[in-house]
């Protein structure tokens, strides 16, 4: 369960703990993307290394492929991709709604085809939470509809109602398969309403009577543009209650974040270290870097001197240029572990600001270091 420890007196930034059955987690905090149980290209030990609490994987890839009865076979996801600590996994709502073409809705639930073979499935409320149950997660996300952006708002409507049936059903049986076991999972809600605010109060308000043990901010970062994002989110954040922790899901880069923490949200996730990591560009300090680029062919000096992590210990930009240039995997590697290793210790400095009622002077000294860009030498 979420413990409010303490907040900054110059912003919204709040410090947290969440106990989950494989640990405690401190917030704010970065969760890596395991979508189909790793986190691409790293292995847990590196991970870890890095820093990282709790990792995120995705409920709709990993039923299937590699299908849930290797997993239960293997012990849970905990076991079979052999990692120790907590586990959130997101219910598959956003990746089922992507596919609009492949899918039909129905009050029930959603009838899709498989974008690995075609085949036919049908996920209901109840079996989405079945499936993490499954699974093993330690925290689970309920079953909703993402609407993308921009959407009318009859639809948005109408879509709110369906996601708030589903929230209820899902909390429902939650409850009830919790009283034959007790594998300690929690279950998040997730806010929809897409950029209406008055949507946004009434998601919030029906999802509270029902009573989740935390609450999602689902529906931002899908096409919007940056100012409507951060408004919408810290909006729906001043919604949420106190006393139960907050995850805006699928936020993004360094300075967003940063700024969701300033309005009060705990939990992030976004598949931009590593997916960006793999094409080459680098988060520091000073700025992003694309190193495939031909100003790094005789830089040698790490990505980022102020960082500690394996990869700017022991390699230079040159290099980690010539591995992209010869498409040694390697290079994807080392981005990817330097992106992991920054977005943790990053976190890890915004948490020691909220603690020195710092966090604002914080915010504006990152954000003009990481917007005026490292000087060229």
């Amino acid at each position: 369960m979420f413990k409010l420890i303490h907040k900054d007196k110059s912003s919204k930034a709040r410090l947290g703990k969440l106990t989950t059955a494989h640990g405690e987690i401190n917030t704010p905090v970065f969760m890596p993307v395991g979508t189909q149980g790793t986190v691409k290209a790293l292995t847990n030990a590196e991970v870890k290394e890095c820093g990282a609490e709790i990792i995120l994987g995705n409920a709709y890839h990993l039923y299937l492929r590699p299908g849930l009865e290797i997993i239960k076979k293997a012990g849970g996801l905990h076991k079979f991709m052999g990692w120790d600590k907590p586990i959130l996994t997101d219910s598959g709502g956003y990746q089922v709604f992507s596919l609009a073409k492949l899918r039909k809705l129905t009050q029930d639930g959603a009838e899709f085809s498989s974008h690995i073979d075609g085949s036919k499935h049908f996920l209901t409320p109840e079996k989405v939470i079945e499936i993490q149950q499954t699974l093993g997660s330690d925290i689970m996300m309920m079953f909703d509809e993402c609407v993308h952006y921009p959407a009318a708002k009859d639809y948005v409507e109408q879509s709110l109602e369906l996601t708030t049936k589903w929230a209820k059903r899902s909390k429902d049986f939650f409850t009830e398969s919790r009283k034959l076991k007790a594998e300690g999972q929690l279950l998040f809600g997730i806010v929809q309403g897409s950029t209406y605010k008055d949507l946004r109060d009434r998601a919030v308000g029906d999802l509270l009577k029902i009573g989740f043990d935390g609450y999602a901010i689902g529906g931002v970062s899908v096409g919007e543009p940056e100012n409507l994002i951060h408004e919408i989110a810290e909006y729906t954040a001043s919604l949420l209650p106190d006393d139960k922790a907050r995850y805006l899901m699928g936020l993004g880069t360094p300075p967003d974040i940063v700024e969701a923490i300033s309005n009060g949200i705990d939990m992030f996730d976004c598949v931009v270290p590593t997916r960006n990591g793999r094409n080459g560009q680098a988060f520091t300090w000073g700025g992003d870097l694309q190193l495939r680029n031909a100003e790094y062919k005789e830089d040698f000096r790490p990505i980022d001197e102020a960082c500690g992590c394996y990869a700017c210990r022991t390699h230079t930009r040159a290099y980690i240029r010539h591995l992209f240039n010869t498409e040694e995997l390697l290079g994807l590697r080392l981005v990817s572990l330097h992106n992991i290793y920054f977005y943790v210790k990053l976190i890890e400095l915004c948490r020691r600001a909220i603690a020195e009622d710092s966090f604002d002077s914080f915010k504006k000294e990152f954000n003009r270091k990481y917007n005026e860009k490292e000087k060229k030498q």
